[in-house]
């Protein structure tokens, strides 16, 4: 394995310090495995609440190995229009980080329901399980 993709979703239950992932979340990362987009730290900067997370997650962010990707977008609207992923409740932002995994060799790691049955039926060899 070259390495894991935290979605969103895994990144707010590490720095929930959730029991459950925070241990696995901080061997990955202390292992210098996991990798993020731009796109998921948005997301995290968006529903950040106040200075002093905007500033942990700014830390992260410039820590976190990111994949670079100018055309990731069109790409993932391909990718999701031949899987016809909107249609499984799977949008733009999600297939990004489903493709992002694909051309990179990356586990995802992610609790979006809706994500884990697409990848489970079609690309199960990408998905991250912490069991």
């Amino acid at each position: 394995m070259r390495g894991v993709l935290f979605d969103t979703s895994i990144w707010i239950e590490y720095f929930k310090a959730n029991p459950v992932n925070f241990p696995t979340c901080q061997r990955l990362l202390d292992e210098r495995s996991v990798w993020t987009l731009d796109i998921i730290f948005g997301e995290l900067v968006q529903g950040a609440k106040g200075k002093r997370e905007l500033e942990v997650l700014d830390i992260f962010y410039q820590n976190t190995p990111t994949i670079q990707s100018s055309d990731l977008p069109y790409h993932a609207g391909l990718l999701a229009q031949k899987h016809k992923l909107l249609n499984q409740g799977i949008g733009l932002i999600d297939s990004m980080i489903i493709l992002a995994c694909l051309e990179n060799g990356l586990k995802l790691w992610t609790m979006d329901k809706k994500i884990i049955r697409f990848l489970k039926a079609d690309f199960s060899s990408f998905l991250y399980s912490n069991l």
